[in-house]
């Protein structure tokens, strides 16, 4: 049994920088037509300057395979004369509450609308889309659920800008998806497959620990609910975020999944499980192509119902299922 992708998207992809970058892009731009390039590198990319350098190492390092880096600027109170002059250049801004995440800390202290005011009606005066890590600073359960009433206060303050919820996690942020015309919401692998069950109920998996981190069953379903359906507003994002083996497993675990290489193949497994592979072109592909207006190179992947045993690692980088089987993988990658 084979099935053709066409034009899969990553919507939410950590390439990192120097070493990480020239290990692991590769891995991205063989599989994928593009993906959104989250910007908090070390420094993190604010400038043009920095963004066309970044973009330059990428495209250098994916020649050949039909990837476009989609660029994004981490987010500051940037003028209307600076995004009108760099807007042709990215696609979205991403704003992450300082210190949230990793290498986050240049981030915004507090999130009002008063103060995002000039910098969020110029980006929706010029149809750049805003993409926020959505959590709060109190206890990391909750942390998804305390900040649906930020997104409910910026989605009801910016009617035409367009917010990309990113790596839901929660049943709460599934519901709001609904309730404003401008929120939209990427998902990743790994909140579709796991609980904090499966990373902290047994032995600790440091190669589960991630930001957000995973939540609880009914949240998990609300999200497969969305996904399978293809609901026109959700789109798939990684979140692949590699760290070194000697990072990941440590008394200070770095918090990041790495599903670059192993993604399309596990959720063709998912959705076959779950008798909706019809809709997983929608979820990989066609519902970014909307949402962010964006039109790839041709490129088809030919996945087949065939055992693939996941590398139990990528250089130094451990992936998830690292040394299983995964009963999908991709047999073709037409440019």
């Amino acid at each position: 049994m084979k099935i053709v992708i066409n034009e899969p998207l990553d919507m939410h992809l950590h390439l990192r920088d120097k070493e990480m970058l020239d290990a692991i892009a590769k891995l991205s731009s063989f599989a994928f037509s593009g993906g959104v390039i989250m910007p908090n590198t070390v420094p993190p990319i604010t400038t043009k300057e920095l963004l066309l350098d970044y973009k330059i190492k990428i495209l250098n390092l994916t020649v050949g395979d039909q990837f476009e880096p989609y660029m994004t600027l981490f987010f500051q109170n940037y003028d209307y004369d600076f995004l009108n002059s760099i807007k042709g250049l990215i696609k979205s801004i991403k704003l992450y509450p300082a210190g949230i995440t990793t290498n986050s800390d240049g981030g915004v202290d507090r999130i009002d609308v008063e103060s995002l005011r000039p910098t969020l009606e110029a980006m929706s005066e010029l149809g750049i889309i805003l993409s926020i890590h959505g959590e709060s600073n109190g206890f990391v359960m909750d942390r998804e659920k305390d900040f649906i009433s930020t997104y409910s206060r910026l989605a009801e303050a910016f009617p035409k800008l367009k917010i990309v919820m990113e790596h839901i996690t929660t049943k709460e942020a599934a519901k709001i998806l609904d309730k404003y015309k401008n929120l939209y919401a990427t998902i990743t692998l790994h909140h579709l497959l796991i609980t904090l069950d499966d990373v902290a109920g047994g032995m600790l998996q440091p190669h589960l620990f991630c930001k957000p981190i995973a939540k609880r069953d009914e949240d998990r379903d609300a999200l497969l609910n969305l996904a399978l359906n293809a609901h026109p507003k959700v789109m798939f994002g990684s979140d692949s975020a590699p760290h070194p083996q000697n990072k990941k497993e440590s008394c200070g675990c770095a918090a990041g999944i790495f599903t670059a290489p192993i993604a399309l193949q596990k959720l063709a497994e998912l959705f076959d499980d779950n008798n909706r592979l019809d809709n997983l072109e929608k979820f990989v592909s066609n519902n970014a192509k909307n949402i962010y207006n964006i039109t790839p190179t041709t490129k088809k992947v030919i996945l087949e119902k065939a055992d693939f045993i996941v590398p139990k690692k990528y250089g130094n980088v451990v992936p998830m299922y690292a040394g299983e089987i995964i009963k999908w993988s991709i047999c073709e990658v037409i440019i």
